[in-house]
């Protein structure tokens, strides 16, 4: 089972663009993705650039519309990710528990949505796709 480990740093919706980790929660960070490798359970993981240096697209009437961050309604932002495999929920929450966060920040756990799992016209679908 996949599981993506989503981060969500305290404040971070309001982050202005450069804004750079602490080298010491870097520090603290790669430990904890070290021990994801060493586990055997890491796929892969990333972060990301403040919000305000990204931008929306939304969709009305089938016309897009982009819109540049930062986003005034925003009251969480996405920090970063992993994406782990593991052989079930319960694991998956054991490795989130153990990363290296702060007061007040959080990880959100969501399974991955595997082909398997879809009825067949919606595989049949999919498979047109290679998937």
């Amino acid at each position: 089972m996949r599981f993506m480990m989503l981060v969500i740093p305290k404040g971070y919706e309001k982050a202005a663009p450069g804004t750079m980790p602490d080298p010491k929660k870097v520090e603290e960070m790669m430990k904890y993705n070290e021990s994801l490798q060493s586990a055997g359970v890491l796929l892969a993981l990333d972060g990301l650039h403040p919000p305000a240096t990204g931008a929306r697209v939304t969709f009305s009437h089938g016309k897009a519309r982009v819109t540049d961050g930062p986003f005034a309604e925003a009251k969480e932002a996405i920090g970063g990710y992993w994406m782990i495999k593991v052989k079930s929920r319960e694991e998956a929450l054991r490795w989130a528990t153990r990363a290296p966060m702060g007061d007040d920040e959080m990880i959100e756990v969501r399974q991955v949505q595997e082909m398997s799992e879809f009825p067949p016209e919606v595989q049949a679908a999919g498979a047109r796709l290679g998937h």
